[in-house]
């Protein structure tokens, strides 16, 4: 381990290794040697020649295929050191390994068929395995939701008391978000297509006179390139780029489950303070430096640190793709190996956390019920009032008598600290007709949680089970974080 270099700690301390390896140097390179055997099959296929003798051989495709894993790194950069440009350095060390097939590289393209199209099914296979985490993420909520469905708790609006809903309802909330988040992505990951291989300026000028000006040959080298490279499409049209804001739908992409993340964690955190539900915490975990007996939510906390990275990076690829003039300038360049990678990488690593923090989401009932108990009598007044008229009380004065109580019943608690004893107080009071017995009927709190229970069961049944079957096969139970 390095430890007197800067060490990205996404890298250190949150992304999963098969995070990096999509964004890894190995991965990019190997994936141009690919692009670049693609590029010269598809110019074989469709018969370059010159002279009437063809241009590019079955053997220099086979030389091509024998060295597209072992990439001669120090070559490379040696070579850049001299030419400062990555793809040629690139393209002259695999003629190097290549000698019979040197002369054929990179045929025809310019630097963006490698880099544009590379970048593309990185970030395609990165989709992929955030889909993965994603499910993952969908299992523990539905799985801790159907658990809890029927536990009444105390709702907020405004972090104000309100009306009860239940432990599972609530963690439906957190889990629409993740399911839309889901199907942003899918729809994003599938209509990514690639950029092809269109010249300079997205003209095609350079295969047309490649091909003696046989257009329909050139229209065809996009098509077998995207099948080779296991794509349906090609973009129709580009400069010499794929349009940046291919960027920003992806990236906008990683930011909507960022924000799902952040409000779960929110939320988490401050039904910790609560004491309702706690973050999993290890046996010899610390929570503070200074105060031993402390439980901080840190991992809850990592997740809308991380989380706010994310929705902050999305602003580059936007400005990116809204500043490129005319056919492409090259201020896209370094940002995009820096927001893209970076922003899959901190997704990886709160998706991690999100697994995590579900997978142990710890409840404490008797905290919960005894929040409910101190608000509950005055969310039963309606109920209260209507049995009293029931009893033959006017309603419009149980209605205002009502009222006085609960003011005196509210400063007794915020005033002098004590218990909620709205019940004991009408009571006592005989304008109400009620007896104590009659009143701690009105208190079972599921006679204010409306349809929670129902809710949240139709939402696991009807959406969420179906989605978990089809993508059974990404479930994982050995995702764990690193600290």
């Amino acid at each position: 381990m390095t430890t007197d270099q800067y060490i990205s700690p996404l890298s250190e301390r949150y992304a999963d290794e098969e995070m990096q390896r999509i964004f890894s140097e190995d991965t990019k390179f190997r994936t141009w040697r690919r692009l670049w055997i693609a590029l010269a099959e598809t110019e074989m296929e469709l018969g370059l020649s010159r002279n009437g003798e063809p241009v590019i051989t079955a053997e220099q495709i086979e030389e091509l295929k024998e060295h597209k894993d072992d990439i001669n790194y120090d070559e490379a950069r040696a070579r850049e050191k001299i030419v400062r440009h990555d793809v040629m350095s690139h393209v002259y060390a695999y003629g190097l390994q290549c000698p019979k097939a040197a002369g054929i590289i990179h045929l025809g393209a310019t630097s963006c068929y490698v880099g544009d199209n590379t970048d593309i099914i990185v970030m395609r296979d990165a989709l992929y395995l955030i889909h993965a985490k994603l499910v993952n993420v969908i299992a523990k909520l539905a799985e801790f939701a159907d658990v809890h469905k029927s536990l009444p708790t105390l709702a907020f609006t405004h972090f104000q008391p309100a009306q009860p809903t239940t432990v599972g309802k609530r963690a439906c909330l957190w889990l629409q978000d993740f399911m839309t988040d889901l199907e942003d992505l899918e729809y994003v990951r599938d209509s990514l297509k690639l950029l092809g291989c269109k010249g300079t300026t997205g003209t095609q000028a350079s295969f047309l006179e490649l091909f003696d000006g046989d257009r329909e040959k050139v229209s065809q080298i996009d098509p077998l390139i995207a099948k080779k490279m296991n794509f349906g499409s090609c973009v129709p049209v580009s400069g010499q780029t794929y349009s940046r804001k291919t960027d920003f739908k992806v990236l906008a992409v990683l930011s909507g489950i960022a924000q799902s993340a952040s409000k779960m964690s929110n939320d988490i955190r401050l039904l910790q303070h609560l004491k309702e539900v706690e973050e999993p915490f290890e046996k010899d975990q610390i929570g503070s430096s200074a105060m031993a007996y402390k439980r901080n939510p840190m991992r809850s906390e990592r997740i809308a640190s991380l989380s706010r990275y994310i929705m902050i990076d999305v602003l580059n690829p936007a400005v990116t793709a809204a500043t490129q003039w005319f056919e492409r300038t090259l201020d896209d360049s370094a940002n995009k190996r820096l927001a893209i990678s970076e922003a899959f990488l901190a997704c990886d690593g709160v998706l991690n956390l999100c697994i995590n923090v579900t997978d142990g989401l710890v409840v404490y009932p008797e905290v919960i019920n005894r929040h409910l108990a101190q608000e509950l009598p005055f969310m039963a007044t309606e109920n209260i009032m209507m049995d009293a008229v029931k009893k033959g009380g006017d309603r419009q004065k149980i209605h205002e008598r009502i009222r006085e109580l609960s003011m005196e019943a509210s400063l007794r608690v915020k005033k002098e600290g004590k218990d909620n004893d709205l019940l004991a107080r009408i009571a006592a009071d005989g304008s109400f007709g009620l007896t104590e017995e009659e009143l701690e009927k009105t208190m079972d709190p599921m006679l204010y949680t409306g349809m929670s229970s129902v809710q949240t069961d139709d939402y696991l049944r009807s959406y969420v089970d179906p989605v978990l079957k089809k993508y059974s096969s990404e479930l994982d139970d050995n995702i764990e974080i690193k600290v």
